[in-house]
Parts: C-alpha cells; sequence; structure tokens
C-alpha cells in the first residue's frame, strides 16, 4: 500500500514555512521568545552542518553560536527572499568558511564520532580497519583548500544545488563545480587504497 499524500499534508508544510516566516518577522522586531524558537527549530541542523565542515564538534557549536547572535543582529535587513533556514545555513556556511580559511592547515576530523557498529559487524579486525579508513579520510580532508572542502561538503553531504552553494560561499556555479570536482578528483586518489 503506497502513502499518499493528501492536501492537508500540504497544508501542514506551508503553514511550518508560515510559521517560521512569522516567527523571524518578529524576532526582527525584537521578540527573544520568537528568536529562541528558531535556534531551537534549527540549532542541530546548523550544527551537523559545521560540525560537517570543520570536523571538530566544539568548534562547530562555537560556530553556530556565533552564526546565532550575528543572525539576531541582522535580523532587521533580513527580507524572507530565502527562507530563514536558507539564510541561517548561508551564515553558518560562510562563518565555518572562514575559520577554515584562518586555521592552520590541520584539521582534527578524527574528533567526529564515527557510528557505531552492529554487534555482530564488529570484529577487532574491522575496527581497526575502520579507524585507518576514518584517519585516511580525515588526512585527505585536511589536504582540501577550505573552499574545495566546503563545495565538496555542501555538494556530496549537504545535497545542496551548485546555485545555492555559488550563492552561499559568494562564487559563481561554474567555480563551484570546479572545486567539487577537485575535491573529488583528490579525495579519489587519496582514497585508492580503500577501493
Amino acid at each position: 500500500m503506497s502513502a499518499r499524500r493528501g492536501p492537508d499534508d500540504h497544508e501542514g508544510e506551508d503553514a511550518a514555512r508560515v510559521d517560521v516566516r512569522l516567527l523571524a518577522v518578529r524576532a526582527a522586531e525584537g521578540d527573544e521568545e520568537a528568536f529562541e524558537v528558531l535556534v531551537h527549530r534549527h540549532s542541530l541542523p546548523m550544527i551537523q552542518l559545521a560540525t560537517r565542515l570543520l570536523g571538530n564538534r566544539a568548534e562547530a557549536e562555537d560556530a553556530v553560536q556565533d552564526a546565532f547572535v550575528s543572525a539576531w543582529r541582522s535580523l532587521p535587513e533580513y527580507r524572507g527572499e530565502a527562507g530563514f533556514g536558507t539564510w541561517l545555513h548561508r551564515i553558518v556556511t560562510n562563518r565555518c568558511l572562514n575559520l577554515l580559511r584562518a586555521r592552520r592547515p590541520a584539521a582534527d576530523l578524527d574528533a567526529v564520532a564515527e557510528p557505531a557498529a552492529p554487534e555482530h559487524q564488529s570484529s577487532p579486525a574491522r575496527a581497526a580497519e575502520s579507524h585507518a579508513a576514518v584517519r585516511d579520510l580525515a588526512r585527505a580532508m585536511r589536504s582540501l583548500s577550505a573552499e574545495q572542502r566546503v563545495c565538496w561538503v555542501l555538494r556530496e553531504i549537504e545535497a545542496q544545488p551548485y546555485d545555492t552553494i555559488a550563492r552561499t560561499v559568494g562564487i559563481s556555479p561554474e567555480a563551484v563545480r570546479a572545486r567539487v570536482f577537485r575535491a573529488r578528483r583528490m579525495l579519489t586518489e587519496a582514497m585508492a587504497a580503500w577501493r
């Protein structure tokens, strides 16, 4: 039996969008409770995004907190042309990109928690192999430029369209495609031993 979407399903989505827009308008007018609701709704996805970009949960949490402060200050200029989540996504991505550009070349991707393997699949040999693969991927990710890394994560992990990434990062879609292409090639070469 297939699940069909009825008109009520779309109404719920529309109501959520209107609700977020209303909250953003109220927050822009200085309503701290409305902004608190927006922060609560968007915190987890923004932290996940920042963790993927920065490779460090603590640094990601700090970046997201800074992004929320920046969003609060910028709310009066928020025009609603993009959804609030999209607007916030752009702020978080740019904050992370600035941090990546400013940081020393070494990034600690080993701090990102790896999902636990089911009991029947875990063994010391498999765990050692998995750890080695994660270590090699972390090393390969550190070899990417900040721009390549951000474009690759937004495209390959976040599944963002090239045009959206271009607007977020402030470059042309062609430049995004080139950075993603180079990142894919470098990661493929670096991980060739694991194929």
